[in-house]
């Protein structure tokens, strides 16, 4: 009986490192799609390529960030041993910006900072799940474990201010044609005046950065550990 108990865990185990090997070799691939175009489309035509970025790239951003929440499952269901309300912080800080700022306003799509919040995000995704899909399939380098508990330091204060930026060019706008600003009938009454909760998330943006970092300050040198790096070599 015991025996069997074992075959069977480690077949779900099999199935589960497959399924995540997969997810994130998908992932890998939409978001090397997206660096590599911008990089290219860069060399190629030079500013204007930054003006139509959006355009060029968004649909794929956009899957392949609606497909990130599945990771939040992933936590939930215990086959992710990442922590659940960083995740989600992370996750949901990339939503809003995408869906609610940069999507519904097509006056700020065109905006060169939509072009760097990309090229921040797809910068730090890129390493993220190369050594995640490594990782799943048991593959460990040093130098990438090493890059991917240390390149966040400089991306990700920097990806904090361009959603921070992106979000003060955006105003103007929602405050011109009333997006998502609704006003409740009666008996309620009451108006919802959405660049206020936009500049209210604007200060709550940098209260997450706070929390975010020190989360990620703590696996970095959990992971970067001499007893962490010695058990993965053996």
């Amino acid at each position: 009986c015991e025996g069997e108990c074992t075959a069977a865990w480690l077949q779900e185990h099999c199935t589960m490192n497959t399924y995540l090997f997969i997810y994130y070799l998908i992932q890998f691939c939409g978001h090397s799609w997206i660096f590599t175009n911008m990089i290219i489309r860069f060399l190629s035509f030079g500013k204007d390529s930054l003006a139509d970025t959006f355009y060029s790239i968004g649909l794929v951003m956009r899957l392949c960030q609606s497909l990130s929440i599945l990771e939040l499952l992933h936590i939930l269901v215990g086959i992710d041993e990442n922590r659940f309300l960083p995740r989600f912080l992370q996750i949901t800080e990339r939503i809003i910006i995408l869906f609610v700022v940069i999507t519904s306003q097509e006056e700020v799509q065109g905006k060169y900072i939509v072009c760097i919040l990309f090229f921040l995000w797809n910068l730090l995704d890129v390493v993220r799940y190369t050594y995640c899909m490594l990782s799943v399939s048991g593959t460990y380098y040093g130098a990438l474990t090493w890059l991917n508990y240390t390149l966040w330091i400089p991306v990700y204060p920097l990806s904090i201010l361009a959603k921070a930026f992106a979000i003060y060019e955006s105003l103007p706008y929602f405050e011109s044609f009333g997006t998502y600003s609704i006003k409740l009938p009666f008996p309620v009454a009451l108006s919802i005046y959405f660049p206020y909760i936009l500049k209210l998330y604007l200060a709550m943006l940098f209260v997450g950065m706070y929390f975010i970092t020190t989360y990620l300050c703590s696996e970095r040198k959990a992971h970067l550990g001499a007893s962490y790096i010695k058990e993965k070599r053996s």
